[in-house]
């Protein structure tokens, strides 16, 4: 029998089920390992992001998947890794009742964010860069 086969049934509630290399390197499961549910739907994708995987060249949403709709502070918002911090999402914006359209809304909006002169890593370009 494999390791898997003879684990506890409740390993994942028993556990933090850190297991694999990468999730001990960062600390914390990787999701869709076990819930394939979290695989994105590409025939949600909004246009926005149809047309930027088109011009990136992508036939996935490449690094995008990871990505998915959290709250903070019981406001929505997306998990920039760039910055370390939650970006909420603008009050106006009425977020549909499905998971996987909350997602794609979500990528939609860290991409905008990162690409906006208002993002953080814009003023440590300005700052650091070497040549103009």
């Amino acid at each position: 029998m494999t390791e898997k086969s003879t684990r506890d049934i409740d390993h994942y509630l028993n556990s933090d089920g850190v297991d694999s290399e990468r999730e001990k390197l960062i600390g914390q499961t990787i999701g869709y390992r076990y819930d394939v549910n979290l695989l994105p739907d590409y025939e949600r994708l909004t246009p926005y992001l149809a047309s930027y995987l088109e011009y990136m060249g992508w036939q996935d949403l490449n690094w995008l998947e990871d990505v998915h709709m959290g709250y903070e502070e019981n406001r929505a918002a997306v998990f920039d890794r760039n910055i370390n911090g939650w970006v909420t999402v603008p009050p106006d914006i009425e977020l549909p009742d499905n998971q996987q359209d909350r997602d794609m809304i979500a990528r939609e909006l860290l991409v905008k964010f990162q690409m906006s002169a208002d993002h953080p890593l814009v003023e440590l370009r300005r700052a650091y860069e070497k040549f103009e």
